[in-house]
């Protein structure tokens, strides 16, 4: 297929519009849900500490008027794009609130809510407002019943992405041949059911991860083929149905069913979107889905090379950023170098106990850190398994202790034990590093044990 074909021939604009509005449904609900069940409060309000990706520790936790707020505005703004209100605007705004909210903790991360962001960025730039939207009720001189491809062709792109390196990421010893974490999990479900029974047999360990494996890694393929792309749909919903059953994964799982439509003809598309308009008035129909705008796109399908550069780009990032963490040694599943933003979707069950010492310099008073009476217990867990959080909390302990204990520059050491995949307990860092001097960066952290 020429680049032109693939970028910048005509295609309905069907199929972004069933994305817009599921896409805006869902955070909508999301969001809504994550309000109701206190997860604000207990994610953003208890902690007083909060830990940051890497380049983001100037995001600073708001006021808690501020962070109900910026829930508010997330709730309004993905509203405004499930029902095409102010667009662009919309979703602009829903990026950014969405995003920073992400960044205030990186403990709450999830591969989904990166998903989340990328997909948000996207469509900011997307013309999914311009046909069933009340932006085209107001003003119907914005109708399209055409994009070009690459509209619809780059939000299928990033979704076989996710698909092909969540499949790739399980091409490892640990995933095929021990079966682990699934040897693990599955054991702990024989309740589930109709199927809970066979969860007892070690063989059915294997069959999930080998199942897994093959289906991350080939079912964009068939979404891709009109031959096989119902079929594939059929297979998206049993296995994104079943994951969400078993696993506690959040909105993961409905993210995927109702993003893999897009995979589907703007035929289609189009002809779910008359049926479901048919019941509104035929003025507000004709307003909603106006064909006034067709002769005006035909001169658009010129190749233009700023696009062409800025898919370049992200295809480029996409591509090359989850691979990123080839150019550590050890098992990135241990050392979580590089680990997220790759797409590994439930490759390991970890567990780990740390035991912090800050020590004065100046003096023999050394004190053993209770770690609970500075982090809720979700943050502790999230920051025994994880290098970069046991080091932002190193050196927060040394500025705790420099200013309020009046510690002479503080040595701060840790005892940490690791567990994963169901294999023994290990030293996991070396316990004679002061980790008040170690700066984070994405140099290999040499003070991990491989």
């Amino acid at each position: 297929m020429s680049v032109h074909n693939l970028l910048f021939r005509r295609k309905s604009i069907y199929p972004l519009v069933t994305f817009r509005v599921l896409f805006g449904a869902l955070m909508t609900f999301g969001t809504a849900r994550f309000w109701y069940y206190g997860w604000i409060e207990k994610l953003y309000l208890e902690p007083t500490f909060h830990f940051k990706f890497y380049g983001f520790a100037w995001v600073q936790m708001p006021g808690e008027t501020a962070i109900y707020a910026l829930h508010a505005l997330i709730i309004a703004a993905a509203l405004g794009i499930m029902f095409g209100l102010f667009y662009r605007l919309s979703a602009l705004l829903f990026f950014l609130a969405f995003t920073y909210v992400e960044l205030i903790d990186a403990t709450n991360y999830l591969n989904h809510y990166y998903l989340v962001c990328w997909l948000a960025l996207l469509l900011v730039f997307l013309p999914a407002g311009r046909a069933v939207s009340l932006d085209v009720l107001r003003k119907p001189a914005k109708a399209l019943q055409t994009v070009p491809a690459w509209c619809i062709n780059v939000l299928i792109f990033q979704l076989c992405c996710v698909y092909f390196f969540a499949g790739l990421a399980k091409v490892n010893y640990e995933w095929l041949f021990r079966a682990m974490p699934m040897a693990i999990w599955l054991p702990e479900r024989t309740d589930t059911p109709l199927i809970g029974y066979f969860f007892q047999f070690r063989w059915v360990a294997f069959a999930f991860s080998w199942a897994g494996m093959l289906y991350d890694l080939t079912i964009w393929f068939f979404l891709l083929q009109k031959k096989t792309r119902a079929t594939a749909y059929f297979f998206v919903v049993v296995f994104h149905v079943l994951t969400k059953i078993l696993f506690n994964i959040g909105l993961f799982p409905v993210i995927m069913i109702f993003s893999t439509l897009i995979f589907f003809s703007g035929e289609k598309h189009e002809y779910w979107w008359r049926k479901i308009l048919s019941v509104f008035p035929e003025k507000t129909r004709v307003k909603l889905t106006d064909k006034s705008a067709v002769n005006t796109e035909k001169a658009a399908a010129k190749i233009n090379q700023k696009v062409v550069a800025v898919l370049s780009l992200f295809v480029l990032f996409q591509v090359v950023f989850p691979l990123r963490h080839l150019g550590y040694s050890g098992n990135n599943l241990w050392t979580e170098e590089a680990y997220r933003f790759g797409w590994r979707v439930m490759l390991v069950e970890k567990s780990g106990n740390i035991t912090f010492y800050v020590t004065d310099s100046a003096s023999p008073k050394k004190q053993e850190i209770v770690n609970g009476s500075h982090l809720t217990f979700y943050q502790e867990k999230q920051m025994a398994i994880q290098p970069d959080f046991i080091l932002q909390f190193a050196h927060f302990l040394a500025e705790e202790y420099r200013e309020k204990h009046g510690f002479v520059n503080p040595i701060v050491t840790a005892d940490a034990y690791v567990a994963m995949n169901g294999k023994a307990s290990r030293r996991y860092i070396d316990p004679n590093v002061n980790l008040a001097e170690i700066k984070d960066s994405f140099a290999e952290r040499v003070w991990v044990y491989r």
